[in-house]
């Protein structure tokens, strides 16, 4: 009886520790979340900023940008440059309000990651890691095409709509078949499976292809219910079913670029793959589809010209993520990026090594010759994407980040930058990343711009983006001031989403010391593949 006693009050003990655990775990994220992020406010006053719209405006500037709570009440022009601003012309801060100093800074709309997978259990990043990342890098909406699970993603959004946690606005797409019992085998099958995925709640659905049957009958379901869709064409499906049937189903839009060579091919019906090709060996896979576009039309042929004015005709959206390939041309780059040592987990690291089972570590033995491909590959990939924003055709930014050295936040950042190597002037750069991914989600009459009557979501440094593109990874830009010393400028300072304000430097730092306690944890320090 007395073991019995002893017994019942260490459990009484136990369940004690356990709730006080979770009151001081509780009360350390409310302490970190408040030193982090402020607001919403009753009102808040961006004074001075100078502001580079997603609209393809130029800049201007100074403006008074007036928020209250999370809504833009007010977009004030108050002065011009080098000239003393005259206080009465200004919007008022009431009793209560915030205002923030932002003479000689640039203000954005928030940034539309069109991409973005919130971590994977492969590459042991959980959403917290990825959320501070992105956020710190001025992302405030992300779509996943597909993950962990439909339930998983939907509760991350519900939490952030009710800013229960540190996270941008999340647009939540599921893998088509994903939950279901069985592989779906008839258009039945598809249609039940769309319509029991938006009773579910979800806001699309990620395709990777399928049997043309199946296709036209779940994009049909899926658009009588409104929803998003979105298809990485996979090769599996791909001689069946390319980027004009998807397009002409009423697809929303094209991921990265498989599908689109295949609708350009013009002398042939299927990729010239090598005799032992196997898909499942992905350095086969990568490695050929870097020769893929060279198989295409040539630019500006009738074929190529055919393709692309059906695709405008059909409003139909492309989202390159140029980033995530980019290894493949420079490995050596990708690999070497300087916030890695920093900012990468070790797990993530390790599934970024040569293996045969990680998705996109396909570096068995990659060289000289698929990196020549890669970049012939490039020129004409970003040849079409460029004239097809110039022809009125709508471009997106995504980063499909978490794979094949590409870091959540840093590489949406990398993505701006080949757009603008595409040919984007920066202006276009910025809208790519703001209005044009509002537009595809049908939400550019909330987010997108800085407008009155919008949600204030808004991207504050204290360097000229347009200038260089650079200033807006945390890592900040290289710069040699007028004192010859080397300094780092830029860095996002606030991301501002729903009318929070976030500190981006902070959850760049949050993100240091996950990255650091784990690697204590380990012994951990980032090598070189077979460098012991």
């Amino acid at each position: 009886r007395f073991s019995k006693l002893v017994k019942l009050q260490k459990i009484s003990y136990m369940k004690q520790f356990k709730t006080l655990s979770i009151i001081a775990l509780i009360f350390t994220f409310s302490t970190v979340s408040a030193q982090l992020s402020e607001g919403p406010f009753e009102q808040l006053i961006i004074r001075g900023v100078t502001l580079i719209n997603g609209n393809g405006a130029p800049p201007i500037g100074p403006v008074d940008v007036v928020v209250e709570k999370n809504i833009i009440r007010e977009v004030s022009v108050v002065g011009y440059p080098g000239v003393e601003i005259d206080p009465k012309k200004r919007p008022q801060l009431r009793n209560g309000g915030k205002e923030i100093d932002a003479h000689g800074m640039f203000l954005l709309p928030g940034f539309i990651d069109m991409h973005g997978h919130i971590g994977g259990v492969a590459q042991g990043a959980d959403w917290d890691y990825v959320f501070n990342l992105w956020l710190a890098h001025g992302i405030t909406t992300a779509r996943e095409p597909s993950g962990r699970g439909r339930d998983w993603t939907l509760d991350l959004k519900k939490r952030s709509e009710k800013n229960e946690i540190i996270a941008p606005r999340i647009i939540q797409y599921t893998g088509f078949g994903q939950g279901s019992k069985y592989e779906i085998s008839t258009p039945e099958q598809a249609r039940a499976w769309v319509r029991e995925n938006a009773k579910a709640g979800s806001d699309g659905i990620k395709f990777f292809g399928a049997a043309p049957e199946i296709m036209e009958a779940a994009l049909d379901e899926n658009n009588k219910l409104g929803l998003g869709s979105a298809c990485h064409h996979a090769q599996m499906s791909v001689a069946r079913w390319n980027v004009l049937h998807s397009a002409r189903a009423g697809l929303t839009t094209m991921e990265h670029w498989y599908g689109l060579p295949e609708a350009l091919f013009d002398d042939r019906t299927v990729q010239d793959y090598p005799l032992d090709y196997n898909y499942q060996n992905e350095q086969h896979r990568f490695g050929e589809a870097g020769r893929l576009w060279a198989q295409a039309a040539k630019p500006y042929s009738d074929h190529w010209n055919r393709v692309m004015e059906e695709l405008l005709a059909l409003n139909f959206t492309l989202v390159p993520t140029f980033n995530i390939y980019e290894a493949s041309r420079d490995l050596h780059r990708a690999r070497r990026a300087e916030w890695h040592e920093d900012y990468t987990l070790p797990s993530l690291w390790r599934f970024y090594q040569p293996s045969k089972i990680s998705h996109g570590s396909y570096w068995h033995y990659w060289g000289t010759e698929q990196e020549v491909a890669w970049r012939e590959n490039y020129k004409l990939w970003m040849t079409f994407v460029n004239e097809y924003k110039n022809r009125g055709g709508k471009v997106n930014t995504g980063s499909d980040s978490g794979f094949i050295f590409q870091l959540y936040g840093f590489a949406y950042i990398r993505e701006m930058e080949l757009l603008r190597e595409a040919g984007f002037h920066p202006l276009e750069v910025i809208r790519a990343a703001t209005l044009s991914g509002a537009e595809t989600l049908k939400m550019d009459d909330k987010i997108g711009t800085i407008e009155v009557g919008k949600i204030a979501d808004m991207v504050l440094l204290d360097s000229n983006p347009l200038e260089n593109l650079k200033v807006l990874y945390g890592t900040g830009a290289i710069k040699l001031n007028e004192n010859d010393e080397v300094v780092r400028v830029g860095g996002i300072k606030y991301t501002i989403s729903n009318g929070v304000i976030y500190d981006a430097k902070g959850l760049l730092n949050e993100v240091k010391m996950m990255v650091d306690r784990a690697k204590k944890e380990e012994g951990f320090e980032i090598k070189q593949p077979g460098v012991n």
